[in-house]
């Protein structure tokens, strides 16, 4: 039976981050996960996640953004290779939508670059896409995307080139105090360690019955198109994009490489009862969802799909993060409810985690991500149900 400094239950994108960087604060640090390293089987997968700095959903996630960013390109450094890149963003909606509402409060409160154009403008910049007269369009130049599989495995491989051991095909079964340290029960094994972080994706809920949390755990599905590559592909200048629309949410990813244009619907879901076992089929009628925005507002894409995948989005009360560490356990940290925007974050809340582990505080301002606050939101969002 092994000691361990700290345990870390979860090697997706946030539990990878951490893991780094505890290990390269010295710690003797073990990650566990019942999958390999960058699998397909959760919510940090299919190839690219979008970083965007003029946040909408709420200003005070700016200061972590602004750390995340100078860590992403640390970690391309210390791997090197290329993790992040600035295509910059459209972001497409009414003037009194969530979306550009949002964008402009964020801009103005943090001083951040943004550039404002209406239809014409961006058809003009942007031939591959099309605008309706009334809608306003926000251009972010800092922003791109992150490639999400290579992030985590750099994460990963760092940490083990630092000291960390990490454990896969690991089932994770339960957690609990067990005097001054914590004992993590797995199908096979038994392991203790002083600190533990839970950063189990949409297998948080069950480890974090006592919270009183309630995550909802939705099911995503990605798609791919073959597209004109003058129009649609990074090189060409093309951005990612995030529509506000009547039918919904959506974003999606230029071409890059030798690949095809990524686009999804952001909002909706079905609620997935057991991660373990996911529809991931296709599913035509969510398809024709996707195609029909395409037609409309990216007319050249070709409808010819040439891929397809599903992961998870899990939700906590109003889409916010939950990270803090436990009242009862002060050994225990938690980052839950990430799914849906939460990768891009996952640089710096690895560092956050590492120090809440280690200093029980941390650098940046995370009180309205504290366990207190997303309960209160909880029963807001319950109370406005009745």
């Amino acid at each position: 039976m092994s000691n361990y400094d700290a345990i870390v239950l979860g090697t997706g994108g946030v539990g990878s981050a951490a893991l780094f960087h505890l290990a390269r604060r010295g710690s003797r640090v073990l990650g566990l996960d019942r999958f390999p390293a960058g699998h397909d089987q959760g919510s940090s997968h299919g190839t690219t996640r979008l970083i965007r700095q003029a946040y909408y959903e709420h200003p005070d996630y700016v200061p972590l953004l602004k750390r995340a960013y100078p860590l992403w390109e640390e970690l391309e450094q210390l791997c090197q290779q290329p993790l992040y890149h600035q295509s910059g963003v459209i972001e497409v909606g009414p003037a009194d939508g969530e979306l550009v509402r949002g964008i402009l409060a964020t801009a103005s409160e943090h001083d951040l670059p943004i550039e404002l154009l209406d239809a014409d403008e961006t058809e003009k910049r942007w031939p591959g896409f099309r605008v309706p007269g009334d809608y306003q369009v926000i251009f972010e130049q800092r922003s791109g995307f992150l490639m999400v599989e290579d992030c985590v495995r750099a994460h990963l491989e760092l940490a083990q080139a630092q000291g960390a051991e990490v454990q896969f095909n690991q089932v994770i079964r339960s957690w609990q105090a067990d005097g001054d340290s914590y004992r993590v029960q797995t199908e096979s094994d038994v392991f203790h360690a002083d600190r533990l972080l839970i950063t189990m994706g949409s297998w948080a809920g069950p480890m974090l019955l006592e919270l009183g949390l309630q995550f909802r755990v939705l099911r995503k599905p990605l798609h791919w198109y073959r597209a004109e590559r003058s129009l649609y592909h990074q090189e060409q200048g093309c951005p990612c994009f995030f529509y506000e629309i009547p039918e919904g949410h959506f974003y999606g990813f230029p071409a890059i490489g030798d690949g095809d244009l990524k686009v999804a619907l952001h909002s909706g879901g079905d609620e997935v009862t057991d991660p373990l076992h996911v529809d991931r089929t296709l599913d035509r009628q969510e398809q024709e969802v996707v195609e029909t925005f395409l037609a409309n507002y990216l007319p050249s894409v070709n409808r010819e799909a040439t891929g397809h995948t599903v992961c998870m989005y899990t939700m906590a009360a109003d889409r916010f993060f939950v990270v803090d560490r436990l009242a009862e356990h002060a050994g225990v940290v938690i980052a839950a409810g990430l799914s849906g925007h939460g990768f891009k974050f996952t640089s710096v809340l690895g560092e956050t985690l590492a120090q809440l582990a280690l200093d029980g505080s941390p650098a940046l301002p995370i009180d309205f991500l504290s366990i207190q606050n997303a309960l209160a939101r909880q029963r807001q969002a319950d109370t406005g149900k009745r």
